[in-house]
């Protein structure tokens, strides 16, 4: 039990070196930005209008436009046709009738 009381200590040690470590380096991340504005002539207009690109992280720290996980490379899917009923092949002695595709009758 104690190991976890000590897992959780150096967690808050750590979470407040990090915020520690964001607040001394924020003003100089918004000056620098400010300066590549200016150089490139972007505008906040032009920000709010652009659209994030692929692989680039949001504010939520999530990855733009990834809403799902990746999909896994699957074989070629066929046109969903509606399916034909195909006619009795085989009867049996109670009466039941199946066309021999499928499971097995027990």
């Amino acid at each position: 039990m104690s190991n976890l009381i000590d897992l959780q200590l150096q967690i808050d040690k750590l979470q407040k070196q990090a915020n520690e470590i964001k607040a001394k380096e924020f003003n100089g991340t918004v000056q620098d930005i400010l300066a590549k504005m200016h150089a490139f002539g972007i505008t906040v207009k032009n920000l709010q209008s652009a659209k994030p690109a692929k692989g680039a992280k949001t504010a939520r720290g999530k990855l733009a436009g990834a809403t799902k996980a990746p999909k896994v490379p699957q074989a070629p899917k066929v046109a969903n046709k509606a399916i034909a009923t195909v006619a009795a092949k085989y009867r049996r002695p109670n009466g039941e009738t199946g066309s021999g595709r499928g499971l097995m009758p027990k």
